[in-house]
């Protein structure tokens, strides 16, 4: 697996009427992923103008940090609710740091 630093940008599209809801459930991931170890950022955001469009903003020390992220019990836990909350799937870009 790869050393480099990499970033994560994941957006999610409430379902009409879930807007609370999934957001509420996104803060709570925030707290324990911020102590994990290799999490350089992990940062929720909203489009002010569309408060169904939220936004994760992480940095990780290496994908190897990242994949132990994705096993955490907090995210598994969220899993199983995504199809309710969620329009479609989250849609998640990984980028590698080059400089």
């Amino acid at each position: 697996m790869s050393a480099k630093a990499i970033t994560v940008i994941a957006t999610f599209q409430a379902r009409t009427g879930k807007e609370t809801e999934l957001k509420e459930a996104l803060i709570t991931l925030v707290a324990p992923t911020r102590k994990e170890a290799g999490c350089l950022n992990y940062d929720l955001h909203v489009l002010p103008e569309d408060p169904a469009k939220l936004l994760f903003h992480e940095n990780w020390t290496s994908r190897a940090h990242l994949e132990a992220h994705l096993q955490s019990a907090h995210i598994q836990a969220l899993l199983p609710r995504v199809d309710d909350l969620c329009l479609a799937l989250p849609e998640i870009k990984i980028w590698e740091q080059i400089a």
